[in-house]
């Protein structure tokens, strides 16, 4: 197979670099290594997601899902916004559309196909749009750098002319110069390899958002921190880029645009989030205070709680006290009162003796002197 193109890094001592656009031929297709990588970065988003789901409340089978959802949303997108501001390469031929084997998916329509299909998702398994947004969007820049390779291998997407060590210069690149109408720009000589900026830049925001995502407290602060740290970046290539596209009747790069609209959307948004965690944060500690407050105020209530029981115990064990009392002095009023009782019946009885002993003596003596008389 013969080389698509011959790539130079003559900087770097790189000559007669042989590149293909396809990748290898499997039952008679070519596979191009614009869809081949692609396809790579989509499994490995995939699995990482379903991985590292369950961590942040997500299930791992949603992940999928959701992906399932994103990657034909996104090529859809991202195919219909290059359409859009490169209308008169189709306007002939309308089948060329769905010919995307030489590239042609901007990254910005991606981006807005991948939005609704994360808030389509995000409503169909009734999570926080926010949390899935949050979840998500860190694995947008690794996918963008592995898929930026696809640039090179198509030799597309390079930037202006550079005389940089790594400056890239191949058949491909010489070929579209010639075609350029632009200032300054020199077909014999190398150019800026913008798609090795976008690989290097994405990888570190893949791992920054990554690290910002494991430890933020604040819903919303990776997507900001994406829209700041990627429209930088994007900002600075598009501003190099040979190829862009530009608004119609006008000179206003399309990306450039955009790029700083993330960026401005990104730091507001971050603003704003960080202003409400703080004043959340403020209301928090109130609350906290007065949590602590009722807590010493139960704290005291229970106190007196237990003083009443040791009181009430104290009144418990003094009317059992009393009530012995009681009961002691009324058993000794009533053994004294039988006892004068007794004494009474001792007293009645001695004088009924008496009584009974004094009709004898009398009926003696009236005997004798009836005797005596005679």
């Amino acid at each position: 197979m013969n080389a698509d193109f011959i790539v130079h890094f003559p900087g770097l001592g790189i000559h007669d670099l042989e590149v293909n656009r396809v990748a290898f031929r499997l039952f008679g297709f070519d596979i191009y290594w614009y869809g081949l990588l692609i396809a790579i970065a989509i499994v490995l988003c995939l699995f990482l997601a379903s991985k590292e789901a369950p961590k942040f409340g997500l299930k791992s089978d949603h992940a999928v899902d959701a992906m399932i959802i994103i990657v034909p949303f996104m090529i859809i997108f991202a195919r219909l916004y290059y359409v859009i501001f490169e209308w008169h390469r189709y306007a002939d031929n309308w089948l060329k559309i769905f010919d995307t084997r030489d590239g042609g998916l901007a990254f910005y329509g991606g981006v807005i196909g991948g939005i609704i299909a994360l808030i389509v998702m995000a409503k169909w398994r009734r999570y926080k749009v926010g949390n899935v947004l949050d979840f998500f969007v860190v694995y947008v820049p690794l996918g963008q750098a592995i898929g930026r390779w696809g640039n090179f291998f198509n030799q597309e997407a390079f930037g202006n002319n550079t005389d940089l060590p790594w400056g890239m210069i191949s058949n491909g690149t010489m070929r579209y110069l010639s075609t350029v109408d632009m200032p300054g720009i020199n077909p014999l000589a190398p150019v800026h390899p913008t798609f090795f900026y976008e690989f290097v830049a994405n990888m570190m925001i893949f791992l920054i958002l990554h690290r910002i995502r494991r430890q933020s407290n604040i819903k919303g602060e990776t997507v900001a921190w994406y829209l700041v740290l990627y429209g930088a970046v994007r900002f600075f290539v598009e501003s190099i880029r040979t190829d862009p596209l530009i608004i119609p009747n006008t000179t206003i790069r399309v990306s450039m645009l955009l790029s700083a609209l993330m960026v401005l959307a990104g730091l507001t948004f971050l603003a704003v989030i960080q202003r409400r965690y703080r004043l959340a944060l403020a209301a928090g500690e109130l609350i906290e205070d007065a949590a602590e407050e009722s807590e010493d105020a139960v704290e005291d209530a229970d106190d007196a709680v237990e003083d009443t029981d040791a009181v009430a115990k104290d009144t418990d064990a003094a009317i059992e006290d009393t009530d012995a009392f009681v009961v002691d002095t009324t058993n000794a009023v009533v053994e004294e009162s039988e006892d004068a009782v007794e004494e009474s019946e001792d007293a009645v009885e001695e004088p009924e003796d008496a009584v009974k002993e004094v009709p004898k003596s009398e009926n003696s003596t009236t005997s004798e002197v009836y005797d005596g008389s005679k």
